[in-house]
């Protein structure tokens, strides 16, 4: 059994646990609502690598740590703390946990067993990025899936761009440039996940999957599917209608100003949102998700690795709109980011086309190598 689990580095972050053919992977860092420090994204990418090539283990499971009387949280993303942090110091972890993160997110999306993502409750951002390549994404009632990275000055990453892209007509750019969360009826519909397990039936599920008999993949499989259940209802289509109306605009002027003409309350609301952005970082997200369409996942994991490379450090740390999105929301909080420039009109369209401009040479790129 031993050999099954190799040697992990993260502390307690990640707990490993093999079942008859499972690998249980489990996030475990509840009171930072399972955020990945770059430890736990090591611990991940050896455990799966490992078990890719024992042929013990037939599946693998991950799933996140719960804190008592408190809402569930599979995995709220990456720490943006430590980003801030590393950005500040010029400390190359920072580059290291992204150009890891994003392999991890290509192995997970290729991974040779099946791969069963259990979301419970928050699954945001990074939490997104290792449970999106999963062959089952399991969801209840609890789980808000959501892209909030525009709130701190970023983009969806972790191969956001290209899923939020497969996601039908303009809701891969409603959900890229507002952050919205969204529940299980709407994830369903739109492709960002398989399969309803009721809440209630949480606990026998994830029992039967630590201590259960599990012989085959198969069986791991139909432990999940015999609790499957009709989700509750996804959005009408009035609300597709209206996310395509105003978010297949041709730029992002163009979505604001069709929002702006609307009378309704729930364009009102997107309106706002998008005002509280940092107008160059919705024009950069706006391109990532429409140029991603068109690529695979791993041109547009080295896409994003080349877009992050420039959030931090295209106009230096301090200038940074990712950076100053972080402080005014998890460091000094006081929720009032300082944009720059501080309105769309003043986005200098040279300067987003600049985000797009790989700073690696040709074949230095450091996921050159992702097929």
């Amino acid at each position: 059994m031993t050999d099954l689990i190799p040697t992990l580095q993260s502390d307690g972050q990640i707990l490993a646990h093999v079942n008859g053919c499972l690998g249980l992977i489990t996030l475990n860092r509840p009171q930072a609502l399972n955020a990945l420090s770059l430890p736990m994204i090591r611990d991940m990418t050896a455990l799966l690598r490992h078990w890719a090539g024992q042929p013990e283990i037939q599946a693998v499971a991950v799933l996140g740590a719960s804190r008592d009387g408190k809402p569930a949280a599979f995995c709220a993303g990456g720490d943006i703390r430590f980003f801030h942090q590393a950005a500040l110091a010029g400390d190359s972890a920072l580059g290291e946990f992204f150009t890891e993160e994003y392999r991890l997110n290509h192995l997970i999306h290729h991974y040779p067993k099946p791969y069963v993502a259990l979301m419970d409750g928050i699954v945001m951002g990074g939490g997104m990025g290792i449970s999106q390549g999963a062959k089952l994404r399991v969801l209840n009632e609890n789980s808000r899936l959501a892209m909030p990275e525009t709130g701190i000055g970023l983009f969806p990453d972790v191969g956001g761009g290209w899923f939020l892209g497969q996601c039908p007509g303009h809701v891969g750019e409603w959900l890229a440039l507002t952050g919205q969360a969204i529940a299980v009826g709407d994830a369903l519909e739109w492709g960002l996940g398989d399969v309803y397990v009721r809440a209630e039936q949480w606990p026998a599920l994830v029992d039967d999957l630590r201590h259960g008999s599990q012989p085959s993949a198969e069986h791991v499989v139909a432990t999940v599917m015999e609790r499957a259940d009709l989700a509750p209802a996804s959005a009408p289509k009035a609300t597709l209608d209206r996310i395509d109306r105003h978010f297949g605009q041709a730029s992002l002027s163009a979505i604001l100003a069709s929002l702006a003409a609307a009378e309704d309350d729930w364009a009102r609301e997107a309106h706002e949102t998008l005002l509280k952005r940092s107008p160059l970082m919705l024009c950069v997200t706006l391109e990532l998700v429409r140029r991603a369409r068109g690529l695979s996942l791993a041109d547009d994991l080295r896409l994003e690795r080349d877009l992050v490379h420039h959030a931090f450090h295209l106009r230096g740390a301090a200038r940074s709109e990712t950076v100053e999105g972080i402080r005014a929301l998890a460091v000094d909080k006081d929720h009032a980011p300082r944009w720059h420039p501080p309105t769309l009109a003043d986005v200098d369209p040279a300067e987003v086309a600049a985000f797009f401009a790989s700073p690696w040479p040709a074949g230095e790129h450091p996921l050159s190598d992702l097929a």
